[in-house]
């Protein structure tokens, strides 16, 4: 006798659905930090393209909060690391601990078992211990001692790195840089914004007063919705085209990867069902190249004062035409 496997689906949101949902998520978080449409852009779709961010910036200009803000709106877990040079693997992913009662070994998950989770100054923690954030990150799963263990759902990583001080840290390597979707710089906020936020923040932390607008649910069928959008045959191939022209800039070293395509791709379909769109255009490719290709791309020693891979990208976009 034949069994009959059943495999459940994950309900799925339109794309008017996402565009609520990303509406409503952007506007809580705005309460409660200051941070540009763009930023909150890039991370939301890398939310909805089940992506990672990177946010490169200086301290103090509310990374943490951005984090917080973002698992609270979605009634999410929230979990943090701190980075530092003595961090192991076992720290981040958890381990097994003997449990003497039972005789018996038991799993101890790490913080990266939570929805949101900010991982502070990636790069001042070991290799080895970036290494072990590599299967989470592609893979939404740990395995340790020869056991899977599924990560929760959403899962998205928001990594940070001070890019002026090097002292003391380890770059992190290309194949680290390239599991994050997109890369981010917060910067500072306008003079305006800088005292709104002095007297909003003032008496109490305006994060923890923010209210859940979705849940992990709704953001599961609106990832299941985004990743179904239509996307034609002409859009893939200006996908390709903008990574080939990365490629065969004389500037590059090495230019953006089918997997940069692949990222620049699913980002543009959650762009589109952002913007409530059930279809795919050449804008939404423009619109992310910039935060998901300039982290990939590796620049010759001498053309670093040819704009670098900002300049790559822009040129890249301006030589491909759009379909």
């Amino acid at each position: 006798m034949r069994t009959m496997m059943f495999v459940a689906t994950l309900p799925t949101l339109d794309p008017a659905g996402v565009a609520e949902i990303g509406a409503a998520v952007r506007a809580n978080i705005k309460r409660a930090v200051k941070v540009s449409d763009e930023v909150l852009r890039d991370l939301l779709v890398a939310l909805i393209a089940e992506g990672h961010v990177l946010i490169e910036d200086r301290p103090g200009v509310g990374k943490t909060a951005l984090a917080r803000a973002l698992a609270r709106s979605l009634e999410a877990e929230y979990a943090r690391i701190q980075c530092t040079a003595d961090l192991l693997p076992s720290d981040v992913i958890g381990t097994n601990v003997f449990n003497q009662r039972d005789a018996r070994f038991e799993f101890h998950p790490g913080p990266v078992f939570a929805n949101v989770v900010l991982v502070d100054e990636i790069n001042r923690t070991s290799p080895k211990t970036q290494s072990g954030l590599l299967e989470c990150m592609q893979e939404h799963r740990v395995t340790i001692d020869g056991q899977t263990h599924e990560l929760a759902r959403p899962f998205i990583v928001l990594a940070t790195q001070n890019p002026t001080e090097y002292e003391g840290t380890y770059p992190l390597p290309e194949a680290q840089l390239d599991r994050f979707m997109v890369r981010v710089s917060l910067g500072y906020p306008s003079p305006a914004d800088e005292a709104e936020m002095l007297a909003d923040h003032a008496a109490s932390d305006r994060v923890l007063e923010l209210e859940p607008v979705t849940d992990v649910a709704m953001v599961r069928a609106a990832q299941a919705g985004a990743a179904e959008l239509h996307a034609s045959e002409e859009v893939r191939r200006y996908v390709v085209a903008v990574c080939t022209a990365t490629r065969d800039d004389p500037r590059v070293e090495q230019g953006a990867s089918p997997r940069a395509g692949l990222m620049l791709f699913r980002a543009a379909k959650a762009h589109a069902a952002l913007e409530g769109r059930d279809h795919v255009l050449p804008d939404d490719v423009q619109a992310l190249a910039p935060s998901v290709l300039g982290h990939r791309l590796m620049i010759a020693p001498d053309a670093l004062g040819g704009g670098g891979a900002e300049a790559v990208v822009a040129d890249a976009l301006a030589s491909v035409p759009a379909l």
